[in-house]
């Protein structure tokens, strides 16, 4: 069956046009993840990924998750409640653009709808204008979280581009 999915591309120029919200308490941490740890990448992915039909990445093998998770390119970022999984976002450095892209973002299920997403999508744009670049971008699309493109403008993105895609 194909289905049409709206796709958004959002952007953000200047950490000045970002509308912030802190940690919601001091039981989250937010900690990049170093050393790398491929299998946390994939369990976010897939734990995220199955309500919002993320499926790129889930034929991908071992060394192929290991490849992408050590690119230099390629930051990694969890959120946790004291020793709980909560959430993460990946960044990816296109350094040739001076821009990062928040290539994939979310919250596993039972913490959802408590405002994490706000504060841990001000976190991921943060890290990301924290390396002097003139743009952070991401897309979100009509299968994503109901409040995904919300949040996303919220925060002070834009929308630069729409498209229609069929899955």
């Amino acid at each position: 069956m194909i289905e049409e999915v709206k796709r958004n591309y959002l952007e953000i120029n200047s950490i000045n046009d970002l509308k912030q919200v802190i940690n919601p308490s001091n039981d989250y941490l937010l900690i990049l993840l170093d050393p790398i740890n491929f299998q946390l990448n994939k369990f976010f992915y897939k734990n995220i990924g199955k309500k919002h039909k993320w499926v790129d990445r889930l034929i991908w093998d071992e060394q192929r998750w290991i490849d992408y998770v050590s690119s230099e390119k390629v930051k990694t970022y969890v959120l946790k409640n004291k020793d709980d999984l909560v959430g993460f976002f990946e960044l990816i450095f296109h350094y040739e653009k001076n821009e990062v892209e928040i290539a994939y973002f979310g919250i596993l299920e039972e913490y959802q709808n408590k405002k994490l997403g706000s504060f841990l999508l001000s976190e991921a744009i943060k890290r990301s204008f924290d390396q002097n670049v003139n743009r952070v971008w991401l897309h979100t699309c009509s299968l994503d979280h109901k409040n995904a493109l919300n949040n996303y403008i919220a925060r002070g993105m834009k929308i630069f581009k729409t498209e229609i895609v069929k899955i």
